[in-house]
């Protein structure tokens, strides 16, 4: 079972106890303002994701991790690696992302946990780069991936939504100076 621990977070697969808490975060607009289009994600639809984000652990090696406080032991969302199937331009890069709880914001536990994320892909699973997609607008992801040392690569639109993106990547060579 692949784990990581930080300071504060462990980062782990994902159990059946974390489908009500999941589901709680992905049923609040503010934390899914900036996904998709916006909509909100009820019980049953955040059970199809947590099943196809294991789905994913077992067909490339990595995927979403459930990240949880190691005081307290309560999920506060996810962060991870996935294959970004809805923007093919990426392809065949790998992309990370992190959604959190509204009350865990502002805390640095997005950083912390995508700090580790980054450094499992280029350091363990030897991918050779990582991009994020973040729409134009979300300061709280863009202040994320400053602190990830992600440049922007490019700006693109949403092929279904057509709202403007940010693509960000960092390669190897970058993380390591």
């Amino acid at each position: 079972m692949t784990e990581i621990r930080t300071p504060r977070l462990l980062l782990r697969r994902w159990t059946d106890d974390d489908l009500a808490p999941m589901a709680e975060i992905n049923s609040d607009p503010e934390v899914m303002r900036w996904i998709g289009d916006g909509s909100v994600r009820d019980l049953d639809e955040t059970a199809e994701d947590i099943e196809r984000w294991e789905e994913e652990w077992d067909e490339e090696g990595f995927g979403l991790f459930a990240v949880e406080l190691l005081a307290s032991g309560e999920l506060i969302g996810f962060t991870g690696l996935s294959v970004p199937g809805d923007l093919p331009e990426v392809l065949p890069d790998v992309q990370i992302s992190w959604r959190l709880g509204a009350p865990f914001w502002g805390q640095g536990y997005a950083s912390e946990a995508a700090q580790a994320v980054l450094e499992f892909a280029l350091q363990d699973r030897g991918l050779d780069r990582v991009v994020a997609v973040n729409r134009l607008g979300d300061e709280r992801s863009e202040n994320v991936l400053g602190k990830l040392d992600m440049g922007l690569d490019r700006e693109t639109k949403h092929p279904e939504y057509g709202f403007a993106l940010n693509i960000h990547s960092i390669d190897l060579t970058e993380y390591e100076s």
